[in-house]
């Protein structure tokens, strides 16, 4: 298990500097044919869109940052899954400073030896006071 576990934080890893880089394809390459993504950006419901994760990468001014905290990685015969608390960082075309923290639960998937991200979770909490809007100012420290 110990080997499938620097396999897994090697892929994110991968996932990370493919995100650093605004590497489209690295960035799909990280995930199964099939992956099932329910990301930040509507719909509620996605499969891998290169084209369109281009399209967002062009809205960064340099890199895209992802950071993760409070890890926490389950790894099984072949399926694996992990939660974390992720930070993304850098600045939009605009000039605009993002710096927001999210929730995500992955899924892996090992299929003949090497582990693809098969689910990918994303979610921000949002305030509770009937105004539905996402409470993107809160932080672990928070």
């Amino acid at each position: 298990m110990t080997n499938d576990r620097e396999k897994i934080s090697a892929l994110c890893q991968r996932l990370g500097q493919a995100h650093h880089d605004k590497d489209a394809d690295a960035i799909i390459g990280c995930y199964a044919p099939d992956a099932v993504i329910y990301s930040l950006a509507p719909p509620l419901r996605d499969k891998l869109d290169r084209d369109g994760i281009a399209a967002w990468l062009a809205t960064w001014d340099g890199p895209v940052l992802i950071d993760a905290d409070d890890v926490d990685l389950v790894v099984s015969d072949g399926i694996a899954w992990s939660t974390a608390l992720n930070r993304i960082r850098g600045t939009k075309i605009d000039g605009t400073a993002e710096d927001i923290w999210f929730r995500t639960t992955m899924c892996f998937r090992k299929t003949d030896g090497d582990w693809r991200i098969a689910h990918d979770h994303s979610s921000t909490p949002y305030y509770m006071d009937g105004s539905l809007k996402a409470a993107v100012d809160l932080s672990p420290a928070a």
